[in-house]
């Protein structure tokens, strides 16, 4: 406009540093309640809300300080017009965006004249967020693939541990043929589910090529692994994939106990969990569910005849004492030699009780001093049972461990296995669910909650800058439409309201309120200057229209690789990116024409109550 730099640079550091520190105050203050968020989804939160917030920051010390320096000193008064293809290639766009400027404000114009239907169409926008809430798949992270899995392999309950090596080596040879496999390392004798040492069962972990040099992922591999175990009718073989959060469960996404409260036996809690196991299994949404309880273990239990060692005169504790001693072992003290400590062990030979006729060979001491082989005194009577037996919260309780289906997420599995547990398990047993499960649940609770709370402390800190209650309510009524748009694309994709969505969403309400704030601030400054507030809002419209949409699709181009991102941590990138780049897309389009039917209606509103609320005042002083 003929000005020189310095004079253009002053001109538009007056009229842009008022939005630039509204727009990062809110883009940081809308994390600072989130740091504060305890727990595994706290911690994801945090470090979201420290880089978002510093990096806001910094940003705006340097585009209110390095950015006018460089403007007054780049900038040249007249620049020639670029020539050739480029000159008509902008001179087209300009033309285009100038046709297109005049038509938004004819729009905009039409939908302050028809505020009410607007209005309309924003409460029906929220109530379709609520029914995509509720029909869009939730979870806690998305899977991962971490270049390896693990495999769980288990014979039936008593073999031994040559059958299950025989076995893990074959399976192992199988593995190592599958596309992409790179290696296969064996573990036997350990059992990953309950994490018990076993003879029939072992761990095999799979190793996969290098990303770059395969096809398929770690998702492809597991069914083809189950689909080896199927052909293998002595073992069950389970495969599972490594959590993406380290120190989540590594056998299962989904993860709870059962409890038994009313003090039934092991034998009766082993067949209410396969009654349970059998009903969650009929479940579509559910794919894998386990129990780390089994019953059919072969044991001895030995049982001591008291009226027998009381007529021979041998205490039934020194009984005890004996079977703990030949039989399990007893530690008597240390020794130090070879600069090693050793520690001394009392238990009968190995050749020696491999059965419980070898009970011959052991004899108790009574008082007498009379020595009585344990055969006379001990009746071994044979039993199926569980050889680990787990507590939960000081209850004997049932691991259930599994994966949803495919197609499925582990919300809706999640919520498969409450219905079964209501309608199978009787008023005696409860249940409780842990590890990542648990971690699913308190994410689901806490995201509204923080959602809430940053809308809240955003509107705050507007309220507190712009000393207006007015401009903070017409800014805010902007953030439905990309969370609208969020849960929309997210649904449509096929995709689940996991962490990531919400931490997507919590940022959405920083970047909507920067199109408001655009629009609303510019507009409260020319009602100041004497327009009326439909004047005022088309004016700021027309003038804020080409920064919003430099600055919305610069965002949305900037985050579209990671809502198309594939290979290693794909999940996490698609999940959050998708949510901000379908969110803020539906944000500036409608929100374009929203922000100044909102201004209106607000401004209308507060003015025609303060101007009722000034006749009151007349009145009562008359």
């Amino acid at each position: 406009n003929g000005m020189s730099p310095k004079e253009a640079t002053y001109r538009a550091m007056n009229e842009v540093s008022g939005p630039v520190v509204a727009i990062a105050f809110v883009l940081s203050a809308v994390f600072i309640p989130v740091a504060f968020t305890g727990g595994t989804v706290g911690e994801l939160y945090k470090q979201f809300a420290i880089t978002i917030s510093v990096s806001m920051m910094l940003s705006a010390i340097v585009a209110l300080s390095l950015t006018p320096a460089l403007c007054s000193l780049i900038l040249v008064k007249k620049e020639e017009a670029p020539k050739g293809f480029i000159g008509k290639a902008v001179k087209a766009f300009d033309e285009w965006f100038a046709r297109t400027l005049a038509k938004y404000v004819k729009n905009v114009e039409g939908c302050i004249r028809k505020s009410k239907l607007i209005l309309t169409c924003l409460v029906v926008v929220v109530i379709c967020i609520g029914f995509l809430a509720k029909v869009t798949p939730t979870g806690f992270v998305p899977n991962e693939d971490q270049g390896m899995t693990a495999v769980s392999i288990a014979l039936p309950e008593g073999a031994s541990s040559n059958r299950t090596q025989k076995i893990m080596a074959g399976l192992s040879q199988n593995m190592r043929k599958l596309p992409g496999v790179k290696n296969v390392m064996e573990v036997s004798g350990i059992d990953i589910l309950s994490m018990g040492q076993k003879a029939n069962a072992g761990l095999a972990v799979v190793s996969m090529e290098d990303y770059s040099k395969r096809s398929n992922s770690v998702q492809d591999i597991i069914p083809m692994i189950f689909g080896m175990g199927a052909q293998i009718p002595d073992a069950t073989v389970m495969a599972f994939q490594p959590p993406s959060l380290p120190g989540a469960s590594s056998t299962g996404t989904l993860s709870l106990y059962l409890m038994n409260l009313g003090g039934e036996d092991v034998n009766t809690m082993g067949e209410r969990a396969n009654e349970f196991l059998a009903a969650c299994r009929k479940r579509p949404e559910i794919g894998m569910l386990y129990t780390t309880l089994n019953t059919n273990t072969p044991m001895y239990q030995f049982e001591v005849d008291r009226e027998k060692a009381q007529s021979l005169n041998v205490p039934v504790s020194t009984v005890y004492s004996a079977l703990q001693a030949f039989l399990g072992g007893n530690e008597i003290n240390d020794i130090n030699n070879f600069g090693r400590t050793w520690k001394v062990v009392m238990q009968a030979d190995e050749k020696y009780r491999t059965g419980v006729e070898d009970m011959r060979y052991f004899f108790v001491r009574s008082n007498d001093g009379k020595s009585i082989p344990l055969n006379t005194l001990v009746k071994p009577s044979p039993k199926n049972s569980s050889v680990v037996m787990t507590r939960f919260n000081g209850a004997s309780a049932i691991k259930i461990s599994g994966d949803p289906a495919s197609g499925y997420s582990s919300g809706q599995a999640m919520a498969a296995i409450e219905e079964v547990a209501k309608q199978v398990l009787p008023n005696t047993y409860t249940y409780e669910w842990t590890g990542q499960s648990l971690d699913e649940i308190e994410a689901g609770s806490r995201s509204t909650q923080i959602f809430i709370i940053s809308l809240i402390f955003v509107f705050l800190c507007l309220a507190a800058l712009y000393e207006s209650w007015t401009i903070p309510l017409a800014v805010l009524l902007s953030v439905p439409s990309a969370v609208f748009g969020c849960f929309l694309v997210q649904y449509a994709r096929g995709l689940q309201n996991d962490v990531y969505m919400q931490i997507g969403l919590i940022t959405l309400i920083g970047l909507a309120a920067k199109n408001a704030i655009l629009i609303v601030e510019y507009a409260k400054m020319n009602m100041e200057q004497g327009m009326d507030v439909v004047h005022a809002a088309v004016e700021a419209a027309h003038v804020r229209l080409r920064p919003i949409l430099m600055t919305s699709f610069a965002f949305i181009l900037g985050c579209l690789p990671l809502a198309i991102a594939t290979g290693p941590g794909a999940g996490a990138r698609v999940s959050m990116g998708n949510a901000v780049v379908g969110g803020m897309t539906i944000a500036t389009l409608f929100g374009i024409f929203l922000i100044p039917v909102l201004f209106v209606v607000v401004e209308r509103f507060f003015s025609r109550k303060k101007k009722g609320t000034a006749e009151d005042n007349v009145t009562e002083q008359l």
